[in-house]
């Protein structure tokens, strides 16, 4: 008796025959090179409703510091950066710096984080953090209701498989796109459900 399982493969071994097995595989399609890569990741990553501003590296300092005036206007709120962070953040408090980090109801207090980033996508407008010096645990750019992400011009490539290249599956991913967002049953779009409701993508051009 026939299974269905054997009619299956049956029809599978049909359809195959006769096919060149021997034949190259075809690549998959790359995307067109752009002429402005980072002016294209900053386009895209502001389709996600992020805010985005671009500065070159002696201005990054001063242009955090207004990103956080402009998300906390008072000065009275609370900020976060991971160890290792290449830049100074006035008046943050470091997560790890003397222990195992702050937890979660810690977390839950802080007002925003500001990290740096591993990759960035140009063509999905996505940030990849993987976790090393400057970026923090994952925890870090979650909890918190507002994420100031610093993206390097250099560290901007074209599509995903690019910067597959540039990173180690073997470290802990978090890959974003836009501020947090879901839809209930009504396709209602809803923000800071799962994750930070306002993403701030600080650009730094080349030098």
């Amino acid at each position: 008796m026939t299974s269905a399982r054997d009619e299956i493969l049956g029809r599978v071994r049909s359809a195959l025959a006769g096919v060149d097995r021997t034949a190259p595989e075809a690549s998959a399609p790359r995307i067109a090179p752009v002429p402005d890569l980072v002016g294209h990741f900053a386009d895209r990553v502001e389709h996600y409703r992020a805010v985005v501003e671009r500065c070159t590296p002696a201005d990054l300092e001063a242009t955090v510091a207004a990103a956080l005036a402009r998300h906390l206007p008072d000065g009275s709120g609370r900020v976060v950066v991971p160890a290792g962070l290449s830049f100074e953040v006035p008046g943050a408090v470091v997560d790890g710096a003397d222990g195992p980090g702050l937890s979660a109801l810690e977390l839950d207090a802080v007002d925003a984080v500001v990290t740096e980033a591993a990759v960035g996508v140009a063509e999905t407008g996505t940030i990849v953090l993987d976790h090393g010096p400057g970026q923090g645990r994952r925890a870090i750019t979650l909890v918190p209701d507002r994420h100031v992400c610093v993206v390097r011009a250099e560290q901007v490539v074209p599509d995903v498989p690019d910067a597959l290249e540039r990173l180690d599956a073997a470290r802990p991913m978090t890959w974003i796109s836009g501020p947090s967002a879901t839809s209930d049953i009504e396709l209602d779009r809803v923000e800071g459900v799962h994750g930070p409701r306002t993403l701030h993508v600080v650009v730094v051009d080349h030098a």
